[in-house]
């Protein structure tokens, strides 16, 4: 008639090596509370990931409804969520969501790869909670990411479970829509039967890619797949440096209450992802060939342009976004026309916006950063612009969206190397993360992102796959697994464990 469903979300990417993640940095990142939830998903400019837009656009066009909106926040990746906060977070959901009863459904916008310092679980902990308070007749449904580290009890305490589709990630509020598609039909009284299988396989990062490899067949044979008796395929690719039980691939597939139909795609999503597991490997450039490349392409104009991606401190996987080694070496090497972006140093942007446009000065990068990769750099820098920050992605995974990089800077360093310098860390989504400041992105012979692989779809326009090349530098997220130091990982498991073996259980099915 006019269902009442409540909207609540929390987002983290969390690597164990990172720097914990606090209060302030989800507040700073995105915090939503009330009403300003649905104000911001029906605006024409969102704040929001993207959940809720298609959620609530779903809801809106497929008949009445009333929207609860309770709080969302989400602080992208960063480090493992601070116990006491998220403890806090959830007692604050817990207490509006009872306020709110009763209700119809609960749509949550999760990312599913969290840990906490204390808690290893946090999704399936929020899960529960929900779960506890709305009862087992009350459909729950939540969107994750398709880097989720998916636990059972996160499965068992849903009805439905949707993964991304896209990576690099820019179906968001698709995946929004159909959670709102699917709680009309859960509301209608359609029964879930879900099948979940969690594969002993940690797959780099940049061997995610949703548009090819294995990772990509597996996806797309699963959508082929949806209709009739399956209302959904997740496929999940998991997050390896959560280095917790929970990491590893997951295949979920839920069905209109044919369990049998359910248990045997998941078997059989799992078992193909299992006998291609040798073709989840990274291709890296060396530093040295990398600089080589870029320099080449400079100095011969009839070369095409290139994109390096500095995969290893990809501050979308936690990484701190502010390592030197590639900055370094073209440096030493000469090289020009090129703009790397984008470096997270809040002292250096300060000093910046202080000295003003066209200053020359010392600039001493990472003057304050802890991390060992992180090391320092000093270059003789000019400011070329600076600005607040404050942008609207232009195409892509922030595509439409208002987007904040704290108080910016572009500096010239040594007179020939632009590099972009934020305050909140963020991964180079978009070419308007520089072109904001004035500088043109079509006219570098080459340009340097610190992104895993968001970036593709940001700067698809202009650089071809030819011309994206990904480089083995130093950093938290390094796509070279070998080199981690593991503690929390369930072992064995591939590729770390080469001669593990393994069969697709035989019970896959979740009540």
């Amino acid at each position: 008639m006019d269902p009442r469903i409540a909207l609540l979300g929390f987002m983290l990417e969390s690597n164990a090596f990172s720097p914990v993640a606090d209060e302030a940095e989800f507040r700073q990142k995105h915090w939503l509370e009330g009403e300003e939830i649905v104000q911001d998903a029906r605006s024409a400019r969102q704040r929001d990931p993207g959940g809720f837009v298609g959620f609530c656009r779903a809801m809106d066009e497929s008949g009445p409804w009333q929207p609860v909106p309770l709080a969302m926040t989400t602080a992208g990746a960063s480090g493992p969520v601070e116990q006491g906060f998220f403890d806090r977070f959830v007692r604050l959901i817990e207490e509006r969501l009872r306020a709110a009863m009763p209700l119809d459904g609960v749509y949550i916008q999760a990312h599913g790869a969290c840990r906490g310092t204390v808690d290893l679980d946090p999704e399936g902990t929020l899960f529960a909670v929900v779960r506890a308070i709305v009862g087992p007749k009350v459909p729950v449904v939540a969107t994750l990411d398709l880097h989720a580290n998916v636990s059972r009890k996160m499965v068992e305490e849903t009805d439905l479970l949707i993964a991304y589709l896209t990576n690099p990630h820019t179906d968001h509020a698709d995946r929004g829509a159909e959670a709102g598609r699917a709680m009309r039909e859960l509301l209608a009284g359609i029964g879930t039967a879900k099948a979940f299988v969690k594969l002993p396989i940690l797959p780099p990062q940049v061997a995610l890619l949703s548009d090819r490899g294995p990772y990509g067949e597996a996806i797309a044979k699963g959508q082929t797949r949806v209709g009739g008796p399956i209302l959904n395929v997740s496929v999940m690719g998991n997050f390896s440096f959560g280095d917790y039980p929970k990491c590893g691939m997951s295949v979920i597939v839920t069905a209109r209450g044919d369990q049998a139909a359910a248990d045997a795609l998941a078997r059989e999503l799992a078992q193909d992802l299992w006998n291609e597991r040798h073709r989840f490997t990274p291709k890296l450039l060396s530093i040295e060939e990398a600089t080589r490349r870029m320099r080449e392409a400079c100095d011969d104009p009839e070369k095409p342009a290139l994109l390096l991606a500095d995969v290893a401190d990809n501050p979308g996987g936690g990484g701190r976004g502010n390592t030197t080694a590639v900055l370094k070496s073209f440096l030493e090497a000469g090289v020009t026309d090129v703009a790397f972006a984008v470096h997270t140093d809040p002292p250096l942007v300060a000093e910046a916006h202080r000295r003003g446009l066209g200053a020359h000065f010392t600039a001493v990068l990472n003057r304050e950063e802890r991390d060992p990769s992180s090391e320092r750099l000093s270059a003789e820098a000019e400011v070329r612009a600076v600005s607040d920050g404050e942008i609207v992605g232009r195409r892509g995974t922030i595509g439409g969206r208002h987007f904040s990089l704290g108080p910016t800077a572009w500096l010239r360093l040594e007179g020939r190397l632009d590099v972009v310098f934020i305050s909140i860390r963020h991964q180079c989504f978009d070419t308007e993360m520089l072109e904001h400041l004035g500088l043109k992105v079509r006219d570098l012979r080459g340009i340097v992102v610190k992104s895993r692989g968001h970036f593709r779809a940001g700067f698809d326009d202009i650089f071809s796959d030819a011309q994206i090349l990904e480089v083995d530098g130093p950093g938290l997220a390094t796509p070279v697994l070998t080199r981690v130091k593991w503690t929390g990982l369930m072992r064995p498991i591939w590729p770390l464990d080469p001669d593990r073996t393994w069969r697709v259980p035989d019970e896959v099915a979740v009540s």
